[in-house]
């Protein structure tokens, strides 16, 4: 494929995924040309770097990009801000083109979606549970974030599923978003019993956005994350099918209350059917490069 030739030395870089700027956004790493590279050696790559995931880019049979996420401890089948890092890193290097490409991963083919300089992955039409229905009560939920006794949300708690499960929980207002004390254990436990990746409690109508949030997921070892396309995708679907919000184009931001704060801004735009049901949608959002690491590729295993 364009992107690598047989001759390409592995080249590694720091990217941040949903900022225009170096102080925001959700870190990745990311290695081009990443074709010579044994499994043992990404991981051991990728622990080495010791970032939340690392991206490893090279040559597929089956669409433009071969791509696999790798945690310091284990392989993963996908990974939002890492594809937005991927993709951003390429097109800005000239090696896809707009307006998109197909990525190929674990979990299979991803249409890519490449559109001023920004990056978009599909997401599939959402699932909702609202906790009403589920085993675990509002008020086991707002104890595991400090909240007052008898605390009652400011819309029904709900499950929602683009590709994966958040809980997502609206407070009044950024004060309180951002004085939440979040118990870890109370929210991984939580998370385990309802198959969450973790919480997005969100506020709406503040700094000029549809939702402002924060997202945790103790029980994927991340306290709080700057950014999550994943859970972006279904607060917007949410906000369209049960709060009101008659559009299809969402800004929501992130990070900007989290201690040290990573301002990150995702974008989501719907695809709707002549009812106003949504069919699917694109979440994603700018990515910078940040700069090129030295890469030292570990001892092959073989």
């Amino acid at each position: 494929m364009q992107h690598t030739t047989p001759e390409a030395r592995p080249e590694l870089y720091l990217v941040r995924a949903f900022t225009q700027t170096a102080a925001g956004g959700n870190a990745a790493g990311v290695v081009l040309h990443a074709d010579t590279l044994e499994q043992a050696q990404k991981q051991q790559i990728a622990a080495n770097l010791g970032l939340s995931e690392t991206a490893f880019a090279s040559k597929s049979m089956v669409g433009d990009v071969k791509v696999e996420f790798f945690t310091p401890n284990r392989q993963i089948p996908h990974c939002g801000h890492a594809t937005v890092a991927t993709f951003g890193l390429l097109l800005q290097k000239g090696l896809v083109q707009e307006p998109g490409a197909i990525k190929e991963s674990i979990e299979g083919i991803r249409e890519i979606s490449l559109i001023h300089n920004k990056v978009y992955q599909q997401q599939m039409a959402p699932k909702y549970t609202f906790l009403s229905a589920l085993e675990v009560s509002t008020q086991e939920v707002a104890a595991s974030l400090n909240l007052p006794a008898g605390y009652t949300f400011l819309s029904e708690p709900v499950v929602a599923n683009t590709g994966v499960n958040f809980l997502l929980l609206q407070l009044p207002g950024t004060a309180e978003l951002q004085a939440l004390q979040p118990d870890q254990e109370r929210i991984a436990a939580i998370s385990r019993e309802l198959d969450l990746v973790g919480y997005y409690v969100f506020t709406t109508g503040a700094d000029g956005a549809d939702a402002t949030t924060r997202m945790f997921a103790p029980s994927y070892g991340i306290p709080e994350e700057s950014a999550t396309g994943m859970a972006a995708g279904p607060l917007a679907c949410h906000l369209h099918d049960h709060l009101g919000y008659n559009k299809e184009s969402f800004n929501i931001l992130q990070g900007y209350l989290m201690q040290p704060p990573s301002p990150s801004q995702l974008e989501v735009q719907l695809q709707t059917n002549g009812e106003g049901h949504i069919t699917g949608l694109k979440a994603g959002g700018a990515a910078i490069i940040v700069q090129q690491l030295p890469l030292q590729v570990p001892t092959s295993q073989a």
